[in-house]
């Protein structure tokens, strides 16, 4: 979806918001695999799950696209990850996340739906 709310206009926003309520973990891809930047814990596709997300076209640029993922592993670590989509993307994340089950992505988090 893209994000037409007020107070959300940039992902910033929206990351202080899901730290808020626990989602505090952040996240790279190396390998294949969601590594946990605190405790360098690393997790598979199957691993993750996307909570909720969040779509953004630049404001002077709308090529300027971004995605907004908010994850739960199953380790219990909370958190988000943002990054590039369409022809910016960074290809090894976007592998990644097309790689995790549909059964795993739902909108049971997102902080619109509370």
């Amino acid at each position: 979806m893209i994000i037409s709310d007020e107070f959300a206009k940039h992902e910033s926003d929206f990351i202080k918001k899901y730290e808020k309520i626990g989602y505090t973990a952040n996240y790279q891809v190396v390998d294949g695999r969601l590594v946990d930047l605190e405790t360098k814990e690393t997790f598979t596709p199957e691993d993750v799950k996307v909570v909720a997300e969040h779509r953004y076209e630049g404001m002077s640029n709308p090529s300027d696209m971004s995605i907004l993922y908010v994850i739960e592993t199953t380790s219990g670590s909370k958190g988000t990850f943002l990054t590039a989509y369409g022809p910016t993307a960074d290809l090894e994340v976007a592998e990644f996340f097309k790689a995790i089950p549909e059964s795993n992505v739902s909108e049971s988090g997102n902080i619109l739906n509370s």
